[in-house]
């Protein structure tokens, strides 16, 4: 059900098959250019493929120029409720704009973003939000909310189209699970273009990335997005590592070591938890991707329930055994841990060097 659609943003396609992308949103703001900068940079090694910058004036058209300019990480400006900041972002040559339908709905403002947008090539994505609803969607829709996001997606859908734009992304977010991911069923089963989703306005720590997880599960699971972002009060960086936690756990994407630990019960032969610790502490940095390694509690969630580990770590009577797709390799005493792991790690992950 992934759409059949592609646009291409910084040399890089979404959707059409490509793997569902991962963005992020700058926390500080364009005021601010060098922690723009910065973050971006933090953004970029965490594996973010797309981020976005609040543009809330044309005055900052300065910044934003020099933002485009200086980062690795392709910039799509996000404009709420005037045109114009619309056009002067495609003049600082940002590759995408977000508008929102909620609160953009001058017919002929628009229609000379769209011409801009044809004009430089740039992607706009239309964003419709729960929280920028208007009277007259809401009202289209009888007050069925997932609907009225959809009316909002399409209402500017038909401009673009009425006009020969097709470089789109359709999005349409709630801080609700299920008027999301009803929203999102319903775009996806009648339109063909790339597809942004995320719960936004999700929270902060482990509830909103349980919430962020099980929305956008739904959804993946379906074979439906084909881009997203984990909206959390936090760390932008934070949310990258979510969303790829949320896509590796669903097979869709590999980026990174995927750690396995055991939940731990009576049978435990080590403390899991500061053993996972130690483990994590000899990881490198930017690991090979697709690489699983397992950190279990006794023999009987060890080499058996991780078999299919590239390298596992399970406790035992006398300390620990080391075992690769089942088969044990090495063991010792939990105090030995770190030099006898070093090399078996270094062999599946070509670090150090």
């Amino acid at each position: 059900m992934q759409s059949g659609r592609s646009v291409e943003i910084g040399g890089m396609r979404f959707g059409g098959g490509a793997p569902v992308r991962v963005e992020s949103m700058l926390k500080t703001p364009l005021q601010d250019l060098d922690g723009c900068i910065s973050e971006l940079g933090v953004l970029k090694k965490s594996g973010c493929e797309l981020a976005r910058a609040a543009f809330p004036d044309d005055a900052l058209s300065a910044h934003l120029k020099r933002l485009v300019a200086a980062s690795d990480v392709p910039i799509m400006a996000d404009i709420h409720f005037n045109h114009r900041y619309a056009l002067s972002a495609i003049d600082c040559g940002v590759g995408s704009i977000r508008i929102n339908p909620g609160n953009m709905t001058d017919r002929a403002g628009i229609a000379s973003v769209i011409s801009a947008a044809a004009a430089n090539n740039v992607v706009i994505r239309i964003g419709s939000n729960g929280g920028s609803l208007n009277k007259r969607q809401l009202e289209a829709s009888g007050g069925d909310r997932p609907m009225a996001l959809v009316l909002a997606v399409e209402e500017q859908l038909r401009v673009m189209t009425d006009a020969g734009f097709g470089n789109v992304i359709i999005s349409a977010k709630s801080s609700s699970v299920p008027e999301t991911v009803r929203a999102n069923f319903i775009l996806s089963k009648r339109h063909s273009y790339p597809l942004h989703i995320g719960i936004t306005e999700a929270g902060g720590g482990i509830s909103g990335a349980v919430k962020s997880a099980a929305g956008l599960g739904i959804l993946l699971a379906q074979g439906i997005g084909d881009t997203m972002r984990v909206s959390l009060t936090g760390d932008s960086a934070t949310e990258v590592a979510i969303a790829y936690d949320i896509l590796r756990s669903l097979g869709l994407r590999r980026r990174g070591i995927n750690l396995i630990s055991c939940p731990c019960c009576g049978r435990r032969r080590v403390d899991v938890g500061s053993l996972v610790e130690r483990v994590k502490a000899m990881l490198p940095e930017n690991p090979p991707d697709g690489i699983s390694i397992a950190v279990m509690g006794c023999e009987v969630n060890g080499p058996r329930e991780a078999a299919s580990a590239d390298l596992g770590i399970a406790g035992t009577g006398a300390g620990f055994v080391l075992f690769k797709k089942g088969k044990a390799v090495a063991s010792g005493k939990i105090e030995e841990m770190e030099r006898i792991l070093a090399p078996q790690l270094a062999q599946i992950t070509g670090w150090p060097r």
